[in-house]
């Protein structure tokens, strides 16, 4: 299969050489679009609701948030997006963001968490949009899609079975397909990353120490499939092997930017991640250190009393 399917958008075979600049030309895909200023007004809308309500809502979440809308923008509402169907690079740099960058900066924008709390009670009996979530967050399905025995092969299968079997060229013959994997790739970082950032309730809430391990165990395998990008003496993907002639581009060099993309990617992630676990982690055990000073007050330290009551005991025995 080669480049053929380009021709179906008639836009990628006239491309002038790639350089940021074009690259970040407003355009591309109106669904990403719609979705990343619904993602906005929604997050927006509910975080004034708390305000309104005198409930404080975090500002580095809001922050992380619209940088995680921002991202998936800049990679899929620009001429990114064009250049994506035709380059290799830009195709990975695409990927990257949207699987890898922006499920974390989402996530640490909280917004099931934001939801639960800015979503009205349907009242007795009744279901509304709170109670559905809740519903989807304790159903088994939930239970089962973030589980790390799924989580884990999905992330490394979306690599590796996808880019060296037929499906991806498949995909990648129209637009609808190549909007399709990037929904894919968006919502199989969300799957992976959530129960590994914490925010959020969920199913599986595992400790600080196997947040990391799960972390680990994915990011090794999408080093390797950058390296076996890098490595290949001849072009893996048949999409990617005719780019159109006004590129100016030869294949196997730009699969070679595309597997160095790859590599150094799997390094992002996994810095961002560990940042915010150990963020995270020094403040649960502020938390715990706060709870037990207080409880210490409330007592007005009876622990200790009991203590020394017990030495003066042993003491009088000893007499």
């Amino acid at each position: 299969m080669d480049h053929g399917g380009h021709g179906m958008d008639g836009m990628n075979m006239d491309l002038p050489p790639f350089t940021l600049g074009r690259g970040l030309e407003f355009g591309g895909d109106p669904i990403f679009l719609v979705g990343c200023l619904l993602g906005l007004g929604l997050y927006g809308w509910a975080v004034i609701r708390l305000r309104r309500r005198g409930d404080a809502w975090p500002v580095g979440r809001v922050v992380a948030w619209t940088l995680g809308v921002v991202t998936v923008a800049l990679v899929m509402c620009t001429r990114l997006n064009d250049y994506g169907m035709a380059m290799f690079s830009v195709h990975m740099v695409q990927h990257m963001v949207i699987s890898m960058l922006s499920p974390i900066l989402l996530l640490l924008g909280a917004p099931v968490t934001l939801a639960l709390r800015a979503l009205p009670a349907a009242g007795r009996g009744r279901k509304g949009p709170r109670e559905l979530l809740v519903a989807l967050l304790h159903s088994r399905y939930m239970r089962i899609i973030t589980h790390p025995a799924f989580t884990i092969p999905l992330f490394i299968a979306s690599l590796y079975a996808l880019y060296f079997s037929p499906l991806f060229d498949f995909l990648m013959e129209s637009r609808a397909g190549h909007i399709g994997m990037m929904v894919h790739f968006l919502a199989v970082g969300l799957v992976f990353f959530w129960p590994i950032m914490g925010v959020d309730p969920g199913p599986h809430r595992p400790g600080y120490v196997m947040r990391m391990l799960e972390l680990f165990a994915g990011m090794p395998f999408h080093a390797f499939f950058g390296i076996a990008l890098m490595m290949a003496t001849e072009p893996m993907v048949d999409t990617f092997v005719h780019p159109p002639a006004s590129l100016g581009i030869e294949a196997l060099a730009d699969q070679q930017a595309a597997g160095g993309i790859a590599w150094a990617f799997s390094e992002i992630p996994s810095v961002v991640v560990l940042i915010a676990l150990v963020y995270q982690w020094y403040k649960s055990e502020a938390r715990q250190s706060q709870r037990a000073d207080r409880a210490a007050d409330r007592n007005g330290d009876k622990d200790l009393a009991d203590y020394n009551a017990y030495l003066a005991s042993l003491n009088a025995r000893g007499q």
